[in-house]
Order: C-alpha cells, then structure tokens, then sequence
C-alpha cells in the first residue's frame, strides 16, 4: 500500500472545507449536511469521514481557512502603527478598509459569518464545539483589540478628548458593524424594491456615517 503524505491528506481536506464553504454559499450554514458537502466534494462518505469525524470538525478547518484567507491584520497595523498620521486620517482609513472587505466579501465571508452568529443565539454548545477547533483571532477580535489599544494610547498623548469612554466606544463600533452587516445582507438576500431604505443598505455607505459619528465623538485635538 503507498504511503500517505502529508500532502495528500492537506489537499484532501482543502477538498471538502472547499465543499463546505461553497455549500454554505447556496444555503444558510445551520442548514447545511455532510450530504451536502458529499455531492459538492465528489467524495464518497467514507473518503470523507477518513479525514473528520464530523460536520462540525468541517466547520471548525473551513472557519479557520476562512481566517486565513480572509485576513485583514496586516492592513490593520499597516494603518493602526502610522505614528505620522493624524487620529481622524487613521480613523478614516480604518473605516474605508472596514468598508472595502464588506462590500468585497458581503455575500460571502460576511454573510456565512453572520449566519455562523444567528447559529450561536440557537445553538450554543453546537458553535462552542466548532469554535473549540478552530485556532487564532479572526478580523474580528483582532480589530477590536487593535483599535482599542490605539484609542488608549491616542488618548494617554492627548490626542483624544478624556471624557471619552473608550471601552464603550469600541462596544459601540462593534455593535453598529454588526448591524450594518445584518441589514445589508438581508436586504441583498432578500431585496424588497418597496423598501424605502433600500438605497441606503449599501456597506460603503453605512460606513462612511459611522466614521463621521466616531469622529464626531473622538473630538481629536488636531481637528
């Protein structure tokens, strides 16, 4: 019998995470099935099941490719550790970065990560198990780690108003993200043309009012 490589088995199991997030394009991820992933792979069920012992072992590899391939963190500190730029040039170009992946990925990374969020309010032990496999920070954590560690030491230089809350304004960014990322997805998914907010659900545009209001809040001093 011919040995195995190791290559052998990481093309192998690109296979199936490729299977996976492709069938989690086609359908919400809560709905997706090892049937599912078996018709989209080629594989048989056995040639699967060599590799993962379940469908959200599945998850957690194409959760962490997703990750990998999808990474924002060096444009982050590319922007965030620019000690020549003002608070609101980086600000702006954090948001404009934030908005670019958004519009770029709205359908795809950002969509199945949205579905992957409305599957932890249903099934939490479920998405605890599938997060247990999956190593590192996403864009995510990594973001909110990032910006406010720059926000405090914007701060502590005098850069930032000292009546600003910084934790509550990050909890504050998060929060409208998230929802600018809901209502776009599901206005995208689900276009209804008598919407009269229909033209506004669009990242960029989202986006940039956000900026303004952080700004607003920030009161930088070179402003």
């Amino acid at each position: 019998m011919p040995k195995v490589t190791e290559e052998y088995i990481q093309n192998k199991k690109k296979r199936i995470i490729d299977a996976a997030y492709q069938s989690c394009l086609k359908k919400p991820i809560s709905t997706v099935t090892m049937q599912d992933i078996i018709d989209q792979s080629g594989l048989s069920q056995g040639g699967i099941y060599r590799f993962y012992k379940d469908l959200d072992e599945v998850f957690g590899d194409m959760i962490e490719n997703m990750r990998e391939e999808g990474s924002i963190k060096k444009e982050l500190d590319e922007i965030l550790q620019h000690d020549d730029r003002s608070v609101r040039q980086t600000v702006e170009d954090l948001f404009e970065l934030l908005s670019e992946f958004m519009e770029e990925n709205l359908m795809t990374i950002e969509k199945i990560d949205f579905e992957f969020s409305m599957m932890a309010m249903n099934y939490p032990k479920r998405v605890e198990k599938i997060m247990n496999c999956v190593e590192g920070e996403g864009n995510t954590e990594y973001l909110v780690r990032s910006v406010l560690s720059y926000f405090e030491i914007q701060k502590e230089k005098g850069n930032i108003s000292e009546q600003v809350d910084i934790l509550e304004l990050c909890a504050y960014i998060s929060s409208v993200y998230s929802g600018i990322q809901m209502e776009c997805i599901l206005f995208h998914c689900y276009r209804n043309d008598k919407n009269p907010f229909g033209s506004y659900f669009q990242p960029a545009r989202q986006m940039k009012q956000l900026c303004r209001y952080v700004i607003s809040v920030l009161e930088t001093a070179d402003m």
